[in-house]
């Protein structure tokens, strides 16, 4: 922030900027395999032996209704840790004071109304998990400020220990609960304990940070940047949650444990490449902001990479959809496997337009931001309802696809392009790594039909199948090395 109280770029990135992304950025995938994984081997026993669809449900509703309020929870004013200049620890207070007061406010908001939400969302029984769970918001706005400076210094070697911390806490008190026989609550409890011991870690890894002021002109300035993002991050969870919402208010409390399980098993994949590149693609994106080319240059090198780590994660459980979620999940989950493939295809798409996201907020498009997360949100809810209505929850999946694909690509290339960054260039560097998947599907298709559904028919087929998409990559593997 500048001397006039207004958002300010940061400097162009300086030439020893390269090495503490890259460092953060391995630090960065290495804390996300090890937490998704984690949370994967933790679904997979919650699934099979204690929660059954209905519990899952009912989770579902709590999470999507979480995520949403978190996407407003300190009105974007945290960003301006990461993205203004200067000292950050100069307005700082003020970000924490707003950021404490509006998450106090929201779920105020969200306890007296948790009833008429969770009727309306076709789950009342989900009352009391959401006012449990959503005490979340309150601390997630007071560990926005000292999250934000391990961003803005890409210390991701201390995000690791403390998102560790949280995964083992959480983990160890949802099980605890959910083996007594909790339910859906062993989630809520175990989601407050971790984020209760993430706050601790922080402070710890960012000392002296959460410390609460006020300057009148600083808050105006910093209202000013972050309400537009918030809107924009508000639509953005909209996208992501509202088709929890349509299974759940138009199909029955089943379909809804089907679907979410669904959903969850299409993010662990992306979330393995995506939460890594985003935890410091913003900040990487945002030192290259006033250099037009080097920005384009940056955007389109990470895009082919991850869109080359993300393919082969998402054309393996899409293709072997069925035989997986027997497997791992056990028979009374297959319902689940026929929305999966198209889960999967949205997952890969969605990986790219949150890259996207990312860059045009580093680029002060946040107008455009909007305009493409309102048009998304107002051309899927119908395409939903009807798919809903349709084909349960396999029309969901398939009109998420249709709306994301046919509408919202082209838009996001458009606000790109506007950028300076050519789409022609984004098509180039996903080509081969998306030519490799289709290859990779061919392989995957012919050996389960030779093989058969075995697990070491499976882990054959699996092996079969990278092997192949590897051997379409070589030819770009310098550049993804580089």
């Amino acid at each position: 922030m500048t001397d006039t109280g207004t958002p300010a770029r940061t400097t162009p990135a300086a030439p020893s900027l390269g090495p503490k992304v890259g460092s953060a950025a391995r630090w960065s995938l290495l804390n996300t395999v090890v937490m998704r994984l984690g949370n994967f081997a933790t679904g997979i026993v919650l699934a099979r032996y204690f929660l059954g669809p209905e519990a899952w449900g009912v989770y579902g509703i709590a999470q999507t209704v979480l995520l949403v309020l978190l996407s407003a929870n300190e009105l974007g004013v945290s960003l301006a840790i990461v993205r203004w200049e200067g000292d950050p620890r100069r307005f700082a207070p003020t970000v924490l004071t707003l950021s404490a007061a509006s998450s106090c406010l929201l779920y105020a908001v969200l306890f007296a109304t948790a009833p008429a939400v969770a009727d309306v969302l076709g789950s009342p029984e989900a009352s009391g998990v959401l006012r449990v769970m959503c005490l979340c918001v309150v601390l997630d706005g007071l560990s926005q400020v000292p999250a934000g400076f391990l961003t803005r210094e890409f210390a991701q070697g201390r995000r690791m220990a403390v998102d560790g911390l949280n995964f083992v806490l959480s983990t160890a008190v949802t099980l605890l609960l959910a083996v007594q026989g909790w339910g859906a609550m062993s989630f809520a409890w175990g989601s407050v304990v971790g984020n209760v011991a993430a706050l601790v870690g922080c402070c710890l890894a960012a000392p002296g940070t959460l410390r609460f002021g006020w300057d009148r002109e600083q808050a105006r300035a910093l209202l000013k940047f972050g309400l537009p993002l918030a809107g924009a991050s508000m639509l953005a969870l909209g996208v992501l949650n509202v088709d929890t919402m349509v299974v759940g208010a138009t199909l029955d409390p089943l379909a809804l444990g089907f679907y979410v399980l669904a959903f969850n098993i299409s993010g662990w994949p992306v979330r393995i490449i995506s939460e890594a590149a985003r935890r410091v693609s913003f900040a990487g994106f945002s030192r290259l902001a006033d250099s037009p080319h080097a920005l384009a240059a940056g955007f389109t090198r990470a895009l082919g990479i991850v869109t080359a780590g993300t393919v082969p994660l998402c054309v393996l459980p899409a293709v072997l959809a069925a035989p997986l979620v027997e497997l791992v999940y056990g028979a009374r989950w297959l319902p689940a496997a026929g929305a999966l493939p198209w889960l999967m295809a949205l997952g890969l798409v969605r990986i790219g337009c949150e890259l996207a996201y990312d860059c045009l907020v580093a680029i002060g498009r946040r107008r455009s931001l909007i305009a493409v997360q309102g048009l998304w949100l107002a051309l899927l809810l119908p395409a939903l309802v009807l798919g809903a209505r349709g084909g349960g929850i396999v029309g969901v999946a398939q009109g998420h696809v249709a709306v994301v694909c046919a509408v919202v690509v082209p838009v996001f290339l458009l606000a790109l392009r506007r950028g300076g960054i050519r789409p022609a260039a984004l098509v180039r560097a996903c080509a081969l790594p998306l030519l490799g998947g289709a290859v990779m599907a061919a392989v995957l298709l012919a050996c389960d039909r030779a093989l058969g559904d075995s697990a070491p028919a499976l882990l054959a087929t699996a092996t079969a199948g990278t092997l192949a998409y590897a051997v379409c990559l070589l030819p770009a593997r310098k550049t993804l090395r580089g």
